[in-house]
């Protein structure tokens, strides 16, 4: 018996991904294996491909940050699960595959009922948010924040939040995107024709609470100017980096994933130095499941909640077929997609 699984085999392009055929694997002891229903798609996976994330792996590498499948089959000493049980895990990479080992201790069971696509959309997207919004910045009823990509996967899931947080809310986007940035209760800015940080004076005259910045770089102190005196920016990605989808030539096709942990820590420590006491922090979902995975499963456990009960939406920009990987980073890579792109697995063949 033989499964797909998507193949990165140089850090690159989306050319760089392959679909390829290999034996069945078995689960090890400890080990579940689960029956893929959806992986996501994201900017990380994107920056995985291309080298520069921190968690990049050394090739060749499967990509995919989050899954949703059906418990397929228990390795030695595990318990507490069933087979056809469907659940949730975040593993960094290796969900661009049918099949999958995960140690059981990474599996979050899923409500039934749920649409394996949204379900999928809450293990990356909205756990970054939420955590973002109620672990590193803290926010309260009536703070105003700027979210930044507000269209994007974990821009709609800081919208939907927000809005359940009683949040004053502005977001960058396309000029397309910002009828449904706006429908999500924010304030759209165009940052093609607009200057995001005059437009915040324009509205607030003081500055927004937080800035939920995933472009990085310089991007991260130009945004502490869209801050009042004691506000902060929450820094979690890296995205500005790349243009298309693809980094710049000349950086393209090797492994450089320390350079986003040094660019961090530099514009960390360096708003602790001026005045104002306009912050930057750095988010890491991976770096907070591992130190408190507790918390991990509680707050996913708490999404569930609040998409079995409607009070969230997650909206999906387009579902795949595994085997077109590649066409879901083209697209993605192309700037303007709202929402979460997801991977599906294709129906057997009768």
């Amino acid at each position: 018996m033989k499964y797909t699984r998507i193949l990165v085999t140089q850090y690159g392009g989306p050319d760089a991904l392959q679909v390829v055929e290999e034996a069945c694997v078995e689960p090890k002891r400890g080990e579940v294996r689960v029956r893929v229903l959806a992986a996501g798609v994201s900017l990380p996976d994107v920056m995985m491909r291309e080298g520069i994330h921190p968690e990049t792996p050394r090739l060749p590498f499967t990509p995919g940050w989050d899954l949703v499948g059906l418990v397929d089959q228990l390795g030695d000493g595990v318990s507490g699960l069933e087979p056809g049980q469907m659940v949730a895990a975040l593993p960094i990479s290796g969900a661009y595959a049918e099949l999958v080992c995960l140690p059981q201790r990474e599996l979050v069971p899923v409500p039934a009922g749920l649409d394996p696509a949204e379900a999928v959309s809450l293990i990356l997207n909205y756990i970054t948010a939420y955590q973002m919004l109620h672990r590193a910045a803290n926010v309260r009823p009536g703070q105003r924040v700027l979210i930044q990509g507000a269209a994007g996967g974990v821009g709609t899931a800081l919208l939907q939040l927000g809005r359940l947080a009683g949040l004053e809310m502005y977001g960058t986007c396309s000029a397309r995107a910002a009828a449904a940035v706006s429908a999500m209760g924010a304030m759209p800015i165009d940052y093609h024709s607009q200057d995001y940080v005059s437009e915040i004076r324009r509205f607030t005259g003081d500055g927004v609470d937080v800035v939920f910045d995933g472009l990085g770089g310089s991007e991260i102190w130009r945004a502490r100017n869209a801050l009042r005196p004691g506000g902060r920016v929450v820094a979690y990605g890296l995205t500005g980096s790349l243009r298309g989808g693809r980094l710049p030539s000349s950086q393209s096709g090797g492994r450089h994933r320390f350079r986003a942990i040094a660019m961090f820590a530099f514009y960390t420590a360096g708003s602790w130095l001026l005045p104002q006491r306009k912050r930057v922090v750095t988010y890491s979902i991976q770096w907070l499941k591992r130190l408190r995975p507790a918390l991990f499963r509680q707050d996913l456990i708490t999404l569930f909640d609040l998409l079995r009960e409607e009070k969230i939406k997650p909206l999906i920009a387009q579902r795949f077929p595994l085997v077109e990987a590649r066409h879901a980073h083209q697209l993605l890579g192309t700037g303007g997609v709202t929402g979460k792109i997801v991977l599906l697995r294709q129906p057997a063949v009768a």
